[in-house]
């Protein structure tokens, strides 16, 4: 439990997965003492979590200091990575924040270099049995989920503003990490295109309003291209000021497997995974997301 662990803490995270867990249980049990070296999403998360916290520059010093160092596990950079290597070599207890169900060998390679933590955190039984059969000789230690505890009680609070008549499809997008073709850049649109192509299967076009919500990584203005070539469908960016706002707008949500889904899940909608049939399956564990692959075969 964090609030069992010796202080001072450094903070290494640069994907927002890992930091949304991270900043919900410093919520919980306390921020005091933390040392929040944080970079690209998870600075946003971070800044917009703990409004006046010195984001810190000098990781060196800050580790020199702390008992312990908690980092997030992306893939985007060697941000964290790196910040492993520098714990083992100054002999700091490294625990590392794993957010998904995927890649988990990945993403502590970099370069050819392996470096893993001395423990690792999970937050559903699913991730702590593939973490334990995976690194069977390190510490798993199952937290409680706290970030998704906190976004039920803040789509609960939030206005729905669904209009009558109108079904609310939301489309929660993320990086595709593995290729799925050809293109190695191209898995998102290819989920996004095989979910246009099989839309009828999951509602009635009339009356139907979509909204694709934007990964916190994705680079501005990506997918307004793919919007303005659909045509004879309403369906815009979405603009809520957070996830837990455009999950209440929603009645049904789709995505390809990111965790966004289970938020949704978690919270009583409709949720389809457009993985494309000829690509690997949907690797939510959760039975409950229909995989649209499945339904016209």
């Amino acid at each position: 439990m964090l609030s069992e662990i010796d202080k001072p803490i450094v903070v290494v995270a640069h994907d927002a997965g890992a930091v949304n867990h991270i900043i919900a249980w410093l919520k919980k049990f306390g921020h005091e003492e933390v040392y929040p070296y944080v970079r690209g999403p998870a600075m946003k998360a971070w800044s917009d979590a703990f409004p006046i916290a010195s984001i810190r520059s000098d990781l060196n010093s800050d580790i020199l200091q702390s008992c312990v160092m908690i980092t997030g596990t992306g893939w985007a950079s060697s941000f964290e990575h790196d910040a492993r290597v520098m714990a083992s070599k100054l002999g700091i207890r490294s625990i590392a924040v794993v957010d998904h169900w995927t890649n988990y060998r990945e993403r502590f390679i970099f370069n050819s270099c392996e470096q893993l933590p001395d423990e690792i955190w999970v937050t559903d039984k699913y991730a702590f049995n593939l973490a334990l059969e995976l690194f069977g000789s390190l510490k798993i230690v199952l937290m409680p989920n706290s970030y998704l505890e906190q976004q039920l009680v803040e789509i609960s609070a939030s206005e729905s503003k669904q209009e009558k008549g109108v079904t609310n499809l939301l489309y929660v997008l993320e990086p595709i990490r593995n290729s799925w073709g050809p293109d190695l850049h191209n898995g998102e649109f290819m989920g996004l295109d095989f979910f246009k192509e099989n839309l009828h299967h999951i509602e009635s076009l009339e009356k139907l309003k979509i909204k694709l919500r934007p990964h916190p990584s994705d680079a501005l203005g990506k997918y307004d291209m793919w919007i303005s070539n659909q045509k004879n469908i309403d369906i815009t960016l979405d603009d809520s000021t957070s996830l837990a706002a455009a999950i209440a707008w929603s009645h049904i949500v789709v995505g390809c497997q990111t965790y966004a889904m289970v938020v949704a899940l978690a919270a009583g909608k409709r949720v389809y995974s457009s993985v494309p049939k000829w690509a690997p399956e949907c690797v939510l564990p959760q039975s409950e997301i229909t995989r649209i692959s499945e339904m016209n075969s």
